[in-house]
């Protein structure tokens, strides 16, 4: 009979799944209602294998594992938890997990699984798990995940690609499933390119080199970054990428996980420039529109600040006109030296800094310009942006619902602000909310099919 320890930190959970397991008379379950309590527990008594939950308090599932690698212990522990998270799953392998579970709402279907994969576990011991489970531990994160997923191994050929792929790409697994040479990348670009997972060991250069714009890097770790591709149909779009490599028990590396995301919607006036990419251009009409700094000298500036308003002049022909965005700042801060309290100059700052991709400094600036002008829809359309891209471009709920608090703000004052309203639902879409991003996309429409979309309009000096 195979001996079993549950940890979780739900006792009605352990009531109901301890009895469940030992039914079929193969398995006995003991029972721990916390990591601390289980670590008591594992010098006294060996086990065949470990149920382990995610979410627990003081030390979690991840914390519990690496604990109990760390003091030489192979038993097969499988994770699981409540929520499919794909950082989670990546961590569960690379400590030692043999299995990661994610809850399901139906409880048979959760009872049979624990109990198929604590047999699988123990007749392939941790130490002699082979390629093949790590794979099929690999599809089932994959599988599970609700952003567009693949994954390559070491020979670079596809072996997971999951149904949120299919969806983004209009590509069906079975046309890409062991496809190698980056055939995998022709959906994406329209034609062969090395994509994030393929530069996950390269160096920054070289991912620069491929066109991609770097947002952050960990070592060993994750890399987020941001391209530009070509549709199917010749249209082209902003893809938001995540790479993560997969290693075995032994440090081997074998496969690497890739997300890719359409933020085409966020980013539509910015691309990466061709040879740069670290240059960025407004491409539409209506961005430039929204983007631009606003004048209104005669009533910002007053007789005293003449030079500030010099300067802020000066600060915007450069900015605006001339690309010179250093000069620039030079110019506006030149402008808040005189009178640090002028909105609009704070505005063109933060603008300054958001073509410059430095986006902690262009927050800090159109922060302070709402600061000093609450009530001003377009400065608050502009800090909503910077918030939304941020979110966005780090996957952070945080500064998501930030976007959509400033944006509303938008909306009290400008109902039938369409832009206002598109932005809150991409915000939505984008923290995984889609119930609510469709009200928001609905309005967005209707708005435009009653033809009585209110755009803002830059103030802006004769």
């Amino acid at each position: 009979m195979l001996s079993v320890l549950l940890i979780d930190d739900e006792p009605a959970l352990l009531q109901v799944l301890k009895p469940f397991i030992e039914r079929s008379g193969e398995m006995s379950v003991l029972t721990a209602q916390s990591a601390t309590e289980a670590l008591k527990i594992l010098p006294e008594k060996s086990f065949d294998a470990i149920i382990v939950d995610y979410d627990m308090p003081e030390i979690n599932g991840i914390e519990f594992l690496k604990i109990l690698r760390s003091q030489g212990d192979t038993t097969p522990v499988i994770i699981f938890t409540g929520v499919g998270h794909e950082r989670t799953a990546i961590d569960a392998i690379n400590y030692g997990a043999n299995f990661f579970l994610q809850k399901d709402e139906d409880p048979q279907m959760l009872f049979h699984e624990l109990c198929d994969m604590v047999k699988t576990a123990v007749e392939s011991t941790y130490i002699g798990k082979k390629l093949g489970t790590s794979r099929k531990i690999i599809s089932d994160i994959i599988n599970f995940s609700l952003d567009p997923s693949f994954a390559i191994d070491r020979e670079g050929k596809v072996v997971v690609w999951n149904a949120s792929m299919e969806q983004l790409t209009d590509t069906p697994a079975s046309e890409i499933i062991g496809k190698s040479d980056y055939l995998y990348t022709v959906p994406f670009f329209g034609t062969r390119r090395k994509m994030l997972v393929n530069l996950i060991f390269e160096p920054d250069e070289e991912i620069k080199r491929q066109k991609y714009m770097i947002i952050s890097r960990v070592a060993k770790g994750p890399i987020i970054a941001v391209t530009k591709g070509l549709k199917k149909d010749g249209s082209e779009w902003m893809l938001w990428s995540k790479a993560m490599p997969v290693y075995d028990m032994q440090g081997n590396f074998i496969a690497a996980v890739g997300i890719v995301r359409d933020v085409t919607a966020t980013f539509k006036d910015i691309m990466i420039h061709d040879e740069t990419q670290d240059v960025i251009e407004h491409k539409t009409e209506a961005a430039s529109q929204t983007s631009k700094p606003a004048g209104l000298f005669s009533k910002i500036f007053s007789k005293e600040t003449d030079k500030a308003s010099s300067y802020y002049k000066e600060g915007v022909d450069l900015y605006m006109k001339e690309k010179k965005y250093g000069e620039a700042l030079v110019a506006f801060n030149k402008a808040l030296e005189i009178n640090d309290k002028l909105p609009y100059v704070w505005n063109a700052l933060g603008l300054c800094y958001k073509e410059m991709r430095d986006n902690n400094n262009a927050l800090k600036s159109l922060t302070r310009a709402v600061e000093l002008a609450p009530d001003n829809p377009e400065l608050l359309f502009n800090l909503g942006e910077t918030l939304e891209m941020i979110g966005v471009l780090n996957m952070s709920n945080k500064y998501l619902d930030s976007a959509i608090q400033t944006f509303k703000m938008v909306t009290n004052q400008m109902p039938n602000n369409a832009d206002a309203w598109n932005h809150i639902g991409i915000c939505y879409k984008e923290m995984g909310q889609i119930e609510e991003s469709k009200f928001y996309f609905d309005r967005t429409r209707d708005i435009h099919i009653w033809k009585k979309h209110t755009p803002i309009v830059p103030k802006r000096d004769d």
